[in-house]
């Protein structure tokens, strides 16, 4: 697949879960189909029916992840070949998985799922890391993109360092002088400064995913500064529980 024309542009996140108000997969695929003609050069989608709908909606390719929390493993996004398998059948162009040494179903490694993937599903594979040795031994095992995701939401990305609020620009400048295959910044990218900022940093793409697609996220932001010009109102928001970002 050639990626190419992703270079310097923006991959949107189209996601929404179980219980927010846009949980729909009618919705993603008309958010999907605004992020196309905003510009948007891909569309990352979790699970084969949001993806099967925004396939029929846009001619963009698809980051398909299928999130699934199972009891007693970590990794959750696209955590087998199974899971792996349906997205592409959805109509996803690339599979992105937790390519983290995290315990996942069946006993498999990153390397090993990364490969099986290449193998039966012949898609390239994008691997979310949290930290620059995930990274490395990420391209290493063969990923297509890695992609920082998963930075400051593991225990091994958050030790000794305080959470970050903005994308990992350190990370994506490391990767970026370290490894030979595109490192896409994803996490927490909040506006067009943003944006820019991760490519000066030698992102190949940015994925925003919260800031554009998450409108309750959104309205919560201006709330929070409205609350704070009147003085001392602000921890209303803040003692709310957070809306989940789109990973």
């Amino acid at each position: 697949m050639d990626l190419s024309s992703w270079e310097g542009g923006l991959i949107v996140s189209c996601q929404a879960p179980a219980g927010d108000p846009l949980h729909d997969p009618a919705i993603m695929a008309a958010m999907a189909r605004a992020a196309e003609l905003g510009g948007a050069v891909g569309i990352r989608a979790n699970g084969p029916e949001d993806i099967a709908a925004i396939r029929k909606a846009v001619g963009l390719p698809i980051i398909g992840i299928f999130k699934q929390k199972l009891e007693g493993f970590p990794v959750y996004i696209t955590p087998t070949l199974a899971a792996a398998r349906a997205v592409v059948e959805a109509g996803a162009d690339i599979v992105a998985i937790d390519a983290t040494p995290r315990r996942r179903p069946g006993g498999w490694t990153a390397p090993e799922l990364i490969d099986a993937i290449h193998r039966e599903l012949k898609v390239p594979v994008m691997a979310d890391i949290s930290t620059f040795a995930e990274g490395l031994a990420a391209a290493r095992a063969g990923a297509d993109l890695v992609a920082t995701t998963l930075s400051g939401y593991t225990e091994e990305s958050l030790t000794g360092a305080a959470p970050l609020q903005g994308p990992d620009l350190d990370l994506v400048r490391q990767l970026a002088s370290s490894v030979s295959v595109p490192v896409i910044c994803e996490g927490r990218v909040h506006s067009p400064a943003d944006l820019v900022a991760a490519l000066e940093a030698g992102a190949f793409a940015v994925v925003v995913g919260t800031a554009i697609t998450r409108p309750q996220w959104i309205t919560e932001q201006f709330v929070l500064a409205s609350r704070q010009r009147k003085g001392g109102m602000g921890s209303e928001v803040r003692e709310k529980e957070p809306v989940a970002r789109n990973r």
